[in-house]
């Protein structure tokens, strides 16, 4: 049970939008307790056996919390590219908390653009997910916005911001958390960086393995957290991986991004979108997928190496 101190103001509105839950009701307790902290009603609740046939029964557009941690990997690997294929059809935003050793098979069934993955959240992470989710759905709450001019729109959005940032504050201090911006904070990771350079490398490859070595020994002597760059991080490394002609797995890269795993799937999610990443299904294994490089990712890192080595300077 949630301490009184964090449970949603009474004046704010608790309809701002619908949610599915998907999950067994032993473990979905705190999914229930965010999607209330963050304005939601709950619509349905259904396990997973049942899930992908349920979800379309649902005549509102709502957000899809998906409870994946405890849950084996043949069940991920056998309902979640169902649940994901309904909820696309159907234009659900999917939000999927999950286990760090369930990344890969997560990963091969869902993600994308309405697709945000949660690993071993927090509850300030789930309201803030939840929120995001909820206004890229658009959902409309059963007030009569439309009817409201545009300064009252606003300010409705202000007061629900407000609230918003609010509970996550009281979160942050009841989970011990330190303020955004600290050290501590932005260090918050749970895997170091571990990746060898691979024998027989040409010397371009080569390269772009040095000066990713060379970024992890600032942590040596600042401390980690202070340079965090996932998105030039993970490009470096599949990079290397496109002149090694290697294979990189979702968790791979996410170590590679040497940040928090929720982070670095976010971030795998925006460079996917920006079309410089993309999604390869392994043949041999449905429950793992790779990343790679699109070809304009690779173009693009040519130029730049390229250009880097005109001038005369390393790999930053």
């Amino acid at each position: 049970m949630l301490d009184p101190v964090i449970q949603p103001s009474p004046t704010a509105s608790t309809d701002r939008f619908s949610a599915i839950l998907v999950g067994a009701e032993a473990i979905s307790g705190e999914a229930c307790d965010a999607i209330a902290l963050a304005g939601g009603r709950l619509l349905s609740r259904m396990d997973w056996p049942q899930a992908a046939g349920e979800i379309g029964r649902e005549a509102a557009r709502a957000v899809l919390v998906v409870e994946a941690q405890g849950v084996s990997d043949t069940m991920l690997a056998d309902t979640l590219p169902r649940i994901d294929a309904v909820a696309t059809a159907l234009d659900l935003q999917l939000v999927v908390a999950l286990d760090a050793t369930s990344i890969d098979v997560v990963t091969a069934a869902a993600l994308g653009r309405n697709v945000h993955l949660l690993c071993s959240p927090t509850m300030a992470e789930r309201v803030a997910a939840l929120a995001v989710a909820a206004e890229a759905l658009d959902a409309e709450p059963i007030q009569d916005t439309w009817r409201e001019g545009e300064a009252a729109r606003l300010q409705r959005l202000n007061e629900e911001v407000a609230r918003i940032a609010d509970v996550l504050a009281r979160l942050t201090r009841r989970e011990g958390m330190n303020p955004v911006g600290t050290v501590e904070a932005v260090a918050d990771r749970t895997n170091a960086f571990v990746h060898e350079p691979a024998a027989g490398a040409d010397i371009d490859a080569a390269e772009v393995r040095r000066a990713i070595r060379a970024r992890r020994l600032r942590d040596s002597f600042f401390g980690p957290g202070l340079f965090e760059d996932p998105a030039w991080d993970m490009l470096l490394d599949l990079f290397a991986a496109e002149l090694e002609r290697t294979q990189v797995s979702v968790s791979s890269l996410c170590i590679a991004a040497a940040v928090a795993p929720t982070t670095a799937l976010r971030w795998i999610g925006k460079m996917t979108d920006a079309g410089l990443f993309e999604r390869q299904p392994d043949p041999f294994d449905r429950r793992r997928a790779f990343m790679a490089l699109t070809d304009r990712g690779i173009q693009g890192m040519r130029a730049y190496v390229a250009s880097v080595q005109r001038a005369g300077l390393h790999i930053a």
